[in-house]
């Protein structure tokens, strides 16, 4: 991830992670189109990063991927599919809100102070409210489902 000082992009770093930095002149000369493939590269560097650093992101990715199994294997419907999507996709994007969140905090204010907690503690909340609204979606779609089984 990398974020902008004046006319400079300086690296953030993360767990195993390599410093990426360029300026404005690695992107000036560059097409329209150039620029929208490269602005989904960096978009991917972010997803990739997250996968590879943030042990919650892995976490929120190994239980949507039961999900999905269990999903198949229950034949879910269109609509019950679109709010797995739905809800998944809000959980994973408020993680990496969270982490862009706290990653920037750091780099603003290094020495934690207790406006700096508090920030990190909201936006780990808002991970956590989004966590809970899957959970209960998970519960409406497949509680009537496993409970036919029994």
């Amino acid at each position: 991830m990398i974020v902008q000082d004046e006319n400079k992009y300086l690296p953030l770093y993360g767990k195993n992670s390599k410093p990426v930095a360029m300026n404005r002149k690695t992107l000036s000369g560059k097409t329209s189109f150039q620029k929208q493939v490269n602005s989904f590269r960096y978009a991917f560097q972010g997803i990739w990063f997250m996968i590879k650093s943030e042990n919650h992101f892995r976490i929120h990715l190994i239980i949507l991927v039961m999900v999905v199994i269990a999903g198949i294997l229950f034949h879910l419907s269109t609509n019950e599919w679109v709010w797995i999507i739905l809800v998944s996709g809000a959980v994973l994007s408020a993680e990496t809100m969270n982490s862009s969140i706290e990653q920037l905090t750091d780099l603003v204010h290094p020495h934690k102070g207790e406006k700096a907690a508090r920030i990190k503690d909201l936006a780990a909340g808002a991970v956590l409210l989004s966590a809970i609204a899957a959970a209960i979606a998970g519960v409406i779609i497949f509680a009537p489902k496993i409970l036919a089984l029994l």
